[in-house]
């Protein structure tokens, strides 16, 4: 009986079986050997020395902590919500009815899981992160606005509902890629933003109830309108007169440089005269005619087509301008009932304001970069002054109606 062939015998009659086909026109190349196959590269880190450490780790339990916060943070504020609801625009309703919308929001957070994890397994974190955090903002934009039962309950209980049901899944399916070792103290930590939220969310809710109550009263609101519009025209004067003259030749340039400066010198006057005038006669009674002069000055600088002309407006509009900015915060003393408030009002005014400060002179830019002409930025000037000034009158009219020497 043969015996088996030795690995040293096999090797040799494969060299040899090589060798014999040299003559053929086919020669057979021998087998290289391959390279190692690759780990599959899954969602899933499965190297040992990825787990547990890094920067991006870390940042998923941080991205973690904040969906945590505005899903089971927002439902442990519900008790807040429910206080309010019974004691304000849901005071007809029963604390049982009340606290089903609550209840709506808290059963969608989990049960949407049912959608939302199948979906966090195909891949689509990157749909249900922005869909659940859009539907929670807007469930509460809608809230704000609802006056009866039924528009919180599709705002607050379905709406917030949904979108944090969206969000939930994946605040706890992400961990776990990054982490093995630590994998609890991650959960953990990225858990605890629950009862950050729920801390943080009942005192902003009150704090919010007081403070955002002074946009119900109509002169205050008025006033915030006015002055946004103001500031949204303002300073394109400032920004483009220089370059205007300079460019249709009313000045030259060593002028040009000057005419920012003369306004400037102008509103020192126009920030003191003003407000000594209306320690007298009350600041809206002066921050009105400012105002408007203000917004006229706008319009004349259209019909302006010498060096004189030029340097008198910059005067003017800087002496009426200087009361223009200068008097606004003397006003919200008197249309303040308690000062108490003034520096949040101040506050919550001027913030509105500084949007319109960001997008004004940018907003002069497109219309002179679409019309190639100065006049649609001298006609956008003058017209958001002008509606600050209407704005204003219409503020004097609502305190003192039209007596015209009645002090306010």
């Amino acid at each position: 009986m043969a015996q088996d062939a030795t690995p040293e015998a096999i090797e040799k009659a494969i060299e040899t079986s090589n060798d014999s086909v040299h003559g053929s026109d086919t020669t057979i190349p021998k087998t290289e050997e391959q390279p190692a196959p690759q780990a599959n590269n899954t969602g899933y880190n499965n190297a040992e020395h990825e787990f547990d450490t890094g920067f991006t780790a870390w940042l998923q339990v941080l991205g973690a902590f904040f969906l945590f916060f505005n899903t089971w943070g927002l439902i442990n504020t519900w008790g807040a919500f429910q206080t309010y609801y019974e004691e304000h625009i849901l005071s007809h309703e029963s604390a049982s009815t009340i606290s089903w919308i609550g209840s709506i929001e808290s059963f969608l957070l989990m049960f949407i899981g049912v959608v939302s994890g199948p979906l966090f397994d195909a891949g689509y974190l990157p749909v249900l992160l922005p869909l659940g955090s859009f539907m929670v903002v807007f469930g509460y934009m809608m809230t704000s606005l609802a006056t009866g039962y039924y528009q919180v309950m599709l705002a607050q209980g379905i709406c917030v509902g949904l979108g944090t049901g969206f969000l939930f899944v994946p605040s706890v399916a992400l961990l776990p890629q990054y982490f093995r070792k630590k994998r609890a103290l991650a959960n953990g930590l990225a858990a605890s933003g629950s009862s950050f939220g729920g801390v943080i969310y009942p005192i902003m809710f009150d704090q919010l109830q007081k403070h955002l109550s002074a946009f119900k009263e109509i002169q205050f609101s008025l006033f915030c309108l006015g002055l946004f519009m103001g500031f949204l025209g303002f300073y394109n004067f400032l920004i483009y007169v220089q370059p205007w003259a300079i460019q249709n030749g009313i000045v030259n340039s060593n002028l040009g440089f000057y005419l920012v400066s003369i306004l400037n010198a102008a509103s020192i006057f126009g920030r003191i005269a003003p407000n000594l005038i209306a320690d007298y006669t009350g600041p809206l009674n002066i921050l009105l005619p400012a105002a408007s002069f203000t917004a006229l000055m706008a319009f004349c600088w259209i019909a302006v087509n010498s060096t004189a002309g030029i340097i008198i407006l910059a005067l003017l509009y800087g002496f009426f301008s200087g009361g223009f900015v200068s008097l606004p915060p003397v006003v919200m003393m008197a249309i303040t009932k308690d000062f108490r408030d003034l520096g949040t009002r101040l506050g919550m005014c001027f913030s509105l304001c500084s949007i319109a400060l960001l997008v004004g002179t940018p907003i002069g830019g497109a219309i002179l970069s679409a019309g190639n002409s100065y006049l649609g930025v001298q006609l956008f000037c003058g017209a958001c002054l002008a509606v600050c000034a209407v704005v204003i009158l219409i503020i004097r009219v609502i305190r003192v109606g039209w007596r015209l020497t009645a002090r306010t």
